[in-house]
């Protein structure tokens, strides 16, 4: 088949699925189908550099790092509007807007959601450029990071200009496990999931802005050179239809008592999103009258933001425990009189690290100021210092490991106190959940309550011994019948034929997580080749940096940690990268080769893939371990080293019998 017309028809049917996942969150296919589909096109496109296009799905992983961004004026500009905060403010705006029309308008009220706001700018029916609000006038060039963001759209079924103004946002669960992670790493915290998002998209590495989970919801039309809209319904009508996330929960009103109503039944709401809201926009229906109420200099006379008003409460802080996790981070943890706010009962929530305590002079004992940061996470405020009674206690950072009494220590530099002891039955406990996980090896069915069981009975003592277990082991467990066991041992047996990455994000190797290990898996195809990586050979993958590099290096040069993996190989669990060709013999094993040159049937990186699947390694250098120098035209130093060293030199009609004699 021709190559443009694949080319095309992939892209098609991946923003088509792009679609149905990230916009209607109902997919068609397996994930594996279309990391099939995308591999396909990425290979089609490196051999077809010509035919990439802005517009293509490979596009979204973000290029190299900016220096700055550019600024953006803004043609339309994105105003800020007025807040209220009673059903009174609320009478006297629709008040204003009757007299000014000398008519009651309708209204659309819609969720107003925490995030950043940005202009997706479309000409010729592609994303041309995306930036940030700024000051309203004056924005910056965000592209490339927005182009990252799976929900929006690269290209539309509509050739006219089209400039629509969105809220990109982190949900919930991504803004709880970025300040996990960051937490685990003794990194700084996200105040809330907006400041997370802000963040997120300001990074000058898109490949950073493509990590996080940001998405986005499309609420206004700025500008368009098309058919004219009539009302601001029918605009997100025709903005869903050209495959935009519009704005969520929209209510049509025919009067600000039906405003209200709706602004308590949204309200209600609030806690059970997936994402954060602040507050309620109210916005005059007609495009008509809009024109006709205008604008101030800084806000629209058509719309207005109903604001909620901020939720704390006071609670009495009646201990401070500390948690050990499966890094071996301890984590002090508030233990609260039981209170409700913003929509759940509140009874405990982390206090991060010793610094954080010290900081905000928190007591063990003391009345304190709760809140939910971003309406997500409990946060301990303040306490209340006029409350004291004199028997509070200040709270001190355990010397040793509350669960196996091992030394701790305080690395110089990092907020986090670590437990020393690699066997810390806490830190077993928790990677074993991790190991079992949804995102790593998701066994289905064993849960906390399970695993502390079996730890407990010690049938198991590590993730390893999961695959060794019987009918007879399980059988005689709490809330185990005969169909639950059979379901849980079947569900363990399934799990050995996963893709390699989801065992390396099981392993919980510091600071490596589910990305990171779909890199490596892809990158080494192997356990094997990824165990005997080098360093240099680790930060060859994209997004390895040293500090990884030295994790996972240190990770396999522990014995314990490759007996465990010892262990999984025998009992049955792939160890094989799905994505790397390694049905193939394994021809170039224990084999280096040095590239140098330019080839003229393969990029370097194409002939490296290419060493790598046949079981060889590639190494930057020349030396007196290197087995074979591949050397293309206008060679450079390290041709003249192999041949100093007495290295055998190959061009490429050499290699290519070399891989043709497999």
């Amino acid at each position: 088949m021709d190559a443009r017309k694949r080319i095309d028809e992939l892209k098609k049917a991946l923003n088509h699925h792009n679609y149905r996942y990230y916009v209607l969150d109902s997919p068609e296919i397996s994930d594996y189908e279309y990391d099939m589909m995308m591999r396909e096109l990425e290979n089609l496109e490196r051999e077809n550099p010509e035919l990439v296009t802005p517009d293509s799905p490979t596009q979204r992983v973000g290029g190299e790092p900016l220096k700055e961004f550019k600024k953006v004026v803004h043609t339309v500009p994105l105003q800020s509007l007025q807040d209220v905060f009673s059903f009174e403010e609320l009478k006297n705006y629709d008040v204003r807007v009757r007299n000014m029309l000398d008519r009651q308008p309708e209204y659309i009220v819609e969720l107003k959601i925490d995030g950043l706001s940005v202009a997706l700018l479309y000409e010729n029916g592609k994303l041309t450029r995306g930036a940030t609000r700024g000051d309203g006038n004056v924005g910056e060039d965000v592209t490339l990071n927005l182009k990252t963001v799976k929900s929006i759209p690269l290209s539309i079924d509509d050739n006219n200009l089209l400039e629509v103004r969105g809220e990109v946002y982190l949900p919930k669960k991504g803004f709880i496990e970025l300040n996990e992670k960051r937490e685990e790493l003794g990194e700084s915290l996200f105040a809330n999931p907006r400041n997370a998002a802000a963040g997120s998209l300001r990074q000058l590495d898109p490949k950073i802005t493509a990590s996080r989970s940001l998405d986005i919801f499309v609420f206004n039309v700025q500008r368009y050179e098309g058919k004219p809209f009539v009302t601001h319904l029918e605009s997100l009508e025709y903005l869903k239809k050209l495959g935009f996330k519009v704005s969520p929960e929209r209510v049509l009103c025919k009067s600000i008592d039906e405003v209200w109503k709706a602004i308590k039944v949204l309200g209600e709401k609030r806690g059970e999103l997936a994402f954060g809201i602040d507050g309620i926009v109210i916005k005059v229906n007609s495009l008509r009258e809009r024109e006709i109420l205008g604008t101030t200099a800084k806000t629209p006379r058509w719309s207005i933001a109903y604001k909620f008003p901020a939720e704390r409460k006071k609670t009495r802080l009646k201990d401070i425990i500390v948690n050990v996790g499966r890094t071996g981070v301890l984590t002090p943890m508030a233990m609260l009189e039981p209170v409700r706010i913003a929509g759940s009962t509140v009874s405990k929530t982390t206090l991060h690290n010793e610094d954080y305590i010290k900081a905000k002079d928190i007591r063990i004992g003391d009345n304190v100021i709760i809140q939910k940061a971003g309406d997500v996470i409990p946060e301990v405020v303040e306490p209340v210092v006029e409350d004291r009674a004199g028997d509070e206690k200040i709270f001190k950072m355990p010397g040793v490991c509350p669960e196996c009494g091992a030394p701790v220590e305080r690395p110089e530099g990092e907020a986090a106190v670590r437990c020393t002891n690699v066997a810390c039955p806490a830190q077993q406990r928790r990677a074993i959940q991790h190991f079992v996980s949804r995102d790593a090896m998701d066994i289905d069915g064993l849960g906390p309550q399970i695993i502390s069981q079996l730890l407990d009975k010690r049938l198991i003592h590590d993730s390893a011994d999961l695959y060794y277990l019987n009918y007879d082991n399980l059988i005689g467990l709490e809330r185990m019948g005969d169909k639950s066991v059979k379901n849980l041992l079947d569900a363990i047996e399934r799990t050995k034929s996963n893709d390699l990455d989801r065992l390396i994000n099981a392993l919980g190797i510091r600071y490596t997580g589910q990305k990171a290990a779909k890199k490596l898996s892809k990158h080494f195809g192997s356990m094997e080749r990824l165990a005997h990586a080098s360093k240099d050979e680790l930060m060859a993958v994209d997004d390895i940096g040293l500090k990884m590099a030295d994790t996972i290096y240190d990770f396999f040069r522990n014995e314990a940690n490759l007996e465990f993996i010892k262990r999984l190989e025998s009992a049955g669990v792939n160890m094989l990268s799905k994505e790397s060709d390694l049905t193939k013999p394994q021809i170039f094993k224990d084999l280096t080769f040095v590239l140098t040159g330019t080839l003229s049937g393969y990029t370097r990186e194409e002939a490296g893939d290419m060493i790598e699947s046949l079981g060889g390694r590639v190494s930057g250098s020349v030396s007196k371990k290197t087995s074979y120098v591949l050397a293309g035209e206008e060679a450079g130093s390290k041709l003249k080293k192999a041949e100093q060293l007495g290295i055998k030199i190959i061009d490429e009609d050499e290699f290519n019998k070399m891989i043709q004699n497999d």
